[in-house]
């Protein structure tokens, strides 16, 4: 395939928010440039993007879930089809084992019989003490597992008789996953267990997608707000507030890098390039527009970029930090369009210093003029961001690889 590389370069605008928090509640920071800055990860942004109301509407039936809870899956799919709660318990352990070593330890202290409850209520996922139906460790389930999980799940309820070791090969090469097929996943040999299981390494995905995280432009540190919260109920003689709290926030220019290895997602993905397409052309709408939620109801950050390059080439792909690795400084006038110029001053250094043998289109709400960054597209009437989209994709919808669902 033509243009192996896709880049994209993104400047958002968030105001006081708390996006991504560390271990004590406050945002994320970084240092850069010998100067502190706010910082989003790159694990925070994954996340948001294939949870996104934009991956789940485009690509519907392509998407996979992380979890440790797959025994659960299957359990519960076998106590809605009418087998009890022992056996169904014992399957899903079996089941859980062929994605991962099992979890041990005091929290799965509930049986899986006898008690108070009704079969299946409070006690899913547990077994005798020391017990449990869950994996160590998460697991990115492709598409296609989770509905094999479920059909066998529903077959062992029907038949009322244990798995076979067949039936619990239930991982799979061949997925038409796009989160995982942009994301990756690893997955590790249980060297407790028979040789059949040692080989779940072969079932890892080489990410598509690598994805930095998200650093401000200039220097930013984290600040507190103090509140409190009054009782309705108090009588007008009670002084005082029902509640006091601190909460962490931050603001600033961010900017995203984000690089695709188009060729590998088209690999991933089993030479499907219309479902290729579709993913890139998601993943850049997210980029632009989706945003992790943390304390999204405290201060509704939302918000879209501003400012947003893409780039296809062949050629080693390279970030644009370092654009900003001297701070745009709080006194210029529109931090956001100086921004714009570090980052196109720098495209156009490197130009002169590699060469650039590829094609860019990029959008631009701010007044900062860019217009030259454009190479070898021709635009058209449509809003700039809709030819954005498509350009990511650019070469994949006439790939003529497989296209079905």
């Amino acid at each position: 395939m033509k243009y192996r590389f896709l880049q994209l370069h993104v400047l958002t605008a968030f105001g006081p928010s708390n996006l991504n928090r560390d271990d004590l509640g406050m945002p994320k920071t970084a240092v850069f440039g010998n100067v502190p800055r706010l910082r989003v990860s790159s694990q925070s942004l994954k996340r948001a993007w294939r949870t996104s109301d934009v991956f789940q509407s485009a690509l519907a039936g392509h998407l996979g879930i992380r979890t440790k809870k797959i025994g659960q899956l299957a359990m519960e799919e076998m106590l809605k089809a009418g087998l009890d709660e022992k056996n169904a318990f014992e399957w899903s352990k079996l089941i859980a084992q062929a994605f991962g070593k099992l979890k041990e330890g005091e929290e799965a202290d509930q049986t899986a019989d006898g008690g108070e409850e009704p079969a299946g209520k409070g006690k899913r996922g547990k077994g005798k003490k020391g017990e449990s139906n869950e994996v160590e460790t998460l697991v990115f389930l492709s598409h296609e597992e989770r509905e094999a999980i479920i059909a066998l799940a529903r077959t062992l309820a029907q038949s009322k008789q244990a798995p076979s070791s067949d039936q619990l090969a239930l991982l799979r090469k061949g997925n038409a996953t796009v989160d995982i097929a942009l994301f990756g996943r690893m997955l590790t040999a249980d060297k407790s267990r028979r040789a059949e299981t040692s080989d779940r390494p072969q079932f890892s995905v080489e990410a598509a997608a690598q994805v930095a995280h998200a650093i401000t432009v200039h220097r930013a540190v984290p600040e507190d707000d103090f509140f409190s919260a009054v009782d309705d109920l108090n009588k007008d003689e009670d002084t005082g507030s029902g509640h006091l709290g601190d909460l962490g926030f931050g603001s600033g220019v961010f900017y995203e890098y984000v690089c695709v290895d188009r060729d590998l997602l088209v690999k991933n993905l089993g030479g499907n390039t219309e479902l290729a397409a579709r993913a890139l052309r998601a993943l850049a709408e997210a980029v632009a527009s989706v945003a992790p939620t943390g304390k999204q109801k405290s201060f509704a950050s939302n918000a879209r970029a501003s400012f947003g390059l893409a780039e296809l080439g062949d050629e080693a792909p390279r970030q644009l930090t370092a654009a900003f690795l001297k701070p745009v400084e709080a006194s210029e006038v529109d931090m956001m369009a100086r921004a714009v110029e570090r980052m196109r001053g720098l495209v156009k250094k490197f130009d002169e210093v590699y060469g650039f043998d590829g094609l860019r289109l990029h959008f631009n709400a701010t007044d900062a003029v860019a217009s030259e960054l454009d190479q070898g597209v021709e635009t058209d009437a449509r809003p700039r961001f809709r030819q954005f989209i498509d350009f990511v994709a650019l070469g994949l919808d006439e790939g003529g690889g497989d296209a079905g669902e």
